[in-house]
């Protein structure tokens, strides 16, 4: 269901009605109006993205012209709730002869579709203003916040009334028309709650932790040092050769592989023995119970 709304030229209204009907008496009704609001979602991908806009305009006309004026204005998304509050972000640069100042505003425009004719209303609904700026000089909105009012969502999938949401950035300019841009608003009931934000940043941290990884694996696996670097010769000739040297194969018949492990004198594991050859005194010492 649309979200309910009263406007100038026309509203969307829902109500319940009961009836009592009775055999050989008037049926009685009782009518009442209920208030729909279709939620919608401000952390969608599509409200979450932010929206730039950047145009210049020349002051002046014919041979009479003083300079340009430009202006860059941008938002950090799309989709707001009530009582929020829209930092703008906006570059200005006067160029002109004039004294220019820019301006922030909400803008709501209903529009009413029935029997094939569409009327459009359009008010401001909240407005922000800057300081002035001379000839030669530029300014820039690093934040500046303009909040949201008590106003009613967006109205985008009915077929007869839509409202529609902007947010102008214009620069007011004497003798001239004014220079604005205007970046698509949508008003929400469910407030931004961050959490896109944080796992994008969460997952940009955890690509540059993660970055020593791939550095500290080599392409291609080192071999393992030769026993000769490892141990000296003066140790090698105190304590013998570690294994004995297998039998030459040049000149010799071949034989079975299974012949030659009676040369190879392998250490037999330790016996097991069930007297602990390192007793230690403070176990003897401590008194041991046992409970039945």
């Amino acid at each position: 269901l649309v979200t309910s709304f009263s406007g100038k030229y026309g509203s969307i209204q829902y109500c319940v009605r009961a009836v009592l009907e009775r055999p050989r008496l008037p049926e009685q009704s009782v009518r009442r109006e209920l208030q729909v609001i279709s939620h919608i979602d401000v952390n969608t991908p599509a409200l979450l993205s932010p929206v730039f806009k950047t145009q210049e305009k020349m002051v002046g006309c014919w041979f009479f012209t003083s300079g340009p004026v430009s202006l860059s204005a941008k938002i950090e998304r799309k989709g707001y709730c009530n009582g929020e509050a829209i930092p703008i972000y906006a570059e200005i640069e006067n160029c002109s002869s004039r004294l220019v100042v820019p301006k922030a505003a909400i803008f709501q425009t209903q529009t009413y579709l029935a029997s094939g004719k569409t009327k459009t209303v359009r008010h401001m609904v909240a407005n922000v203003r800057g300081n002035h700026i001379a000839s030669g000089s530029t300014d820039t909105w690093n934040g500046k916040m303009l909040k949201i009012p008590p106003l009613p969502p967006s109205i985008l999938d009915c077929c007869i009334i839509r409202v529609d949401y902007t947010l102008a950035v214009y620069i007011h300019i004497p003798g001239a028309k004014k220079l604005m841009l205007e970046l698509p608003l949508v008003i929400g009931t469910v407030p931004y709650n961050g959490f896109a934000s944080r796992n994008c940043s969460m997952a940009s941290h955890f690509s540059v932790d993660m970055s020593w990884w791939a550095l500290a694996l080599p392409e291609q696996p080192e071999a393992p040092p030769d026993y000769t670097d490892v141990v000296s010769e003066e140790e090698v000739s105190r304590h013998g050769a570690p294994y004995p040297r297998p039998p030459s194969w040049e000149g010799e018949a071949p034989c079975p592989a299974f012949a030659c492990i009676q040369d190879f004198r392998l250490r037999p594991p330790p016996l097991y023995s069930e007297v602990d050859p390192h007793p230690s005194r403070i176990g003897e010492a401590q008194p041991v119970s046992f409970i039945l």
